[in-house]
């Protein structure tokens, strides 16, 4: 109940901008119903008197009248049918592209937790296919249905002031085929969500094949990849036809009963205006408002697919709109003043579910300036710290302090603003090196974009691209090598000037020569600022002020290079089993 009132204010809230357009469309809907309720009177005015009915009026200019208004009549339903299905577009157009950035905005505001255990497949889908649904409907289907019920409005009185027994017996089959209707609607709805769920399926399949097609083809796999969209293809294929069946057994039903009701009534017309008791023209309009009266019925009939497909994608986006943002911010959470670089963690603990602990009961501070190392085995809870400082997640005990002040009482981009990264993977994304670059800071100049180019040892090899800092990178930066995406990663780091950097394993994937240019940026950018940095290789750490050794999701060690090393504990054991002196880290 719940979820469906959601959904009714979600759609009350997308049609509010656009009333204007709305009441034109209703305007134009009015008059198109006019319009349709009036075209059959010119040929009964033309039939009764050429029948004898109306032996009074000269037939000759009444079937010149009657013929002007047919045609007068299809000139204003004609315009009246453009205005309301332009205006009807302008309306859906307009609300697919809200709703599109509404379940857009909301989906980059989710925390990290959420796209733990959600597939970004399943989430392109709603984004596109269920936004498309809505757009098809709002553009379309809603246009046909009002203009029907209108028109079986205004038809029933009409139809009653022609001959009421035959409307009676007509209103009384109409509401058990709703009725009907209704009942094999839900069947419908259920099917449609099951094919919606395995075109999902198709879409994460896919997406996550290209998306890794090098180690595909490495692994010689297309096999296996085909094998799993051959599966989920089968059962989209499986689930369309059974939604087909349903679907297809509804129409010839109804269409059986207009079909019974049409002859009943023109066997008893017939005999009626063979009587005397109605003219051959009433009977004639009264057969033609039957058509239409049933129409509404037999397009429910055949919308029930595009109202159930709607139903169901509407349904999808409020399932995303509804889910609760994990990071909040507090109502009177404030803009926070320069960091100094202060970064300080009090009894912190975290889990990603309850049977999941990663962190236990964290204590330790840095100093603004300092550069502090964190190592550990795989999944002892490095990359997790380095998440929790700028509220990627939410610890779920304890508190962290920037600067002396709980992060919790400051705003999410106020805190966001002021840290850098250099993760393992830079990201790049669509669009030229100077966009990439300056995505650190929006408004970054030209100028200031070089210089952090230059800093980051990036300036040379994108002079050496077709177009310089305006090429464009391909999709997730393929073409450039591991540290040229780097340091076009340390270049966004330095033109976003914050006190605060997080690296987190930034050379991990970086062949000796590519690690040697990396560092020196690194280093650049290091000098005067709070430095935390993730590392696998031991040798970067030397000049560490101080190490974090996590195990199991507590501080196992701490100390400097040479302390841990003379404690001959866990971080002697990891450095002894790297081979190599590697590169020393000069921070300062």
């Amino acid at each position: 109940m719940t979820s469906a009132r959601n959904t009714l204010a979600l759609i009350v809230s997308l049609a509010r901008p656009y009333k204007a357009s709305l009441l034109i469309v209703l305007a134009a809907m009015s008059v198109e119903t006019v319009a349709s309720l009036a075209a059959p009177w010119p040929l009964k005015v033309v039939i009764d008197s050429v029948s004898g009915a109306q032996r009074s009026i000269d037939w000759r200019w009444l079937s010149v009248a009657a013929a002007a208004g047919i045609v007068v009549i299809a000139l204003v339903d004609g315009v009246a049918s453009y205005v309301d299905s332009y205006y009807t577009e302008i309306v859906g157009q307009h609300v697919a592209n809200d709703l599109r950035m509404r379940v857009y905005d909301h989906l980059e505001c989710l925390s990290f937790s959420y796209y733990d255990t959600h597939e970004t497949g399943t989430l392109l889908s709603t984004i596109t296919d269920d936004v498309a649904t809505v757009q098809d409907f709002v553009s379309t289907t809603t246009l046909s249905i009002v203009i029907d019920a209108m028109t079986i409005v205004g038809m029933l009185g009409l139809m009653f002031w022609l001959n009421w027994r035959f409307t009676l017996f007509v209103s009384g089959v109409a509401p058990l085929l709703l009725l009907f209707v209704a009942r094999f609607r839900r069947a419908v709805k259920r099917a449609t969500r099951e094919v919606r769920r395995r075109e999902s399926d198709i879409v994460s399949v896919v997406q996550s094949g290209l998306e890794s097609i090098r180690t595909v083809q490495v692994f010689d796999a297309r096999d296996i990849e085909m094998a799993r969209l051959r599966d989920v293809s089968h059962a989209t294929v499986a689930a369309a036809l059974f939604a087909r069946r349903v679907k297809s057994l509804l129409s010839p039903s109804i269409e059986l009963v207009v079909a019974a009701c049409t002859a009943l009534v023109l066997w008893r017309g017939a005999a009626l205006t063979v009587a005397g008791a109605m003219t051959l023209g009433s009977l004639i309009v009264f057969l033609s408002y039957l058509g239409k009266f049933f129409k509404p019925v037999q397009e429910l009939a055949k919308m029930t697919n595009a109202i159930a497909q709607t139903t169901v994608a509407l349904e999808r986006i409020q399932s995303i709109l509804d889910i609760e943002i994990g990071v909040q911010e507090r109502p009177d959470a404030r803009e926070p003043d320069a960091f100094r670089g202060a970064v300080a963690f009090e009894h912190v603990a975290f889990s990603y579910t309850s049977k999941a602990v990663v962190l236990q009961d964290l204590n330790f501070a840095i100093e603004p300036g300092q550069f502090v190392g964190i190592v550990g085995a795989t999944g002892s809870g490095k990359s997790t710290v380095a998440s929790l400082i700028p509220r990627f997640y939410e610890p779920t005990a304890g508190r962290i302090l920037i600067d002396g002040v709980d992060i919790r009482d400051l705003t999410l981009g106020g805190i966001r603003r002021q840290i850098g990264f250099v993760l393992q993977d830079t990201a790049l994304f669509r669009g030229t090196v100077r966009e990439n670059i300056a995505y650190g800071r929006h408004r970054a100049s030209n100028g200031d974009i070089v210089a952090a180019a230059k800093l980051a040892n990036a300036h040379e090899f994108i002079m050496s691209m077709p177009g310089g800092y305006d090429a464009s990178i391909g999709e997730r930066g393929i073409t450039l090598s591991g540290g040229q995406r780097q340091r076009i990663g340390i270049a966004r780091a330095f033109i976003r000037d914050a006190p605060i950097l997080i690296l987190d394993e930034p050379t991990a994937s970086l062949d000796a020569e590519a690690e040697h240019v990396v560092f020196e940026g690194l280093q650049r950018l290091a000098r005067g600022r709070t430095v935390i940095m993730i590392a696998h290789r031991l040798n970067t750490l030397r000049d560490a002020d101080a190490i974090l050794v996590l195990d199991d999701g507590v501080i196992a060690e701490r100390g400097t290079h040479d302390d841990l090393l003379a404690l001959n504990g866990i971080y002697a054991g990891l450095y002894a089993t790297q081979t190599g002196a590697g590169l020393a880290w000069h921070a300062h």
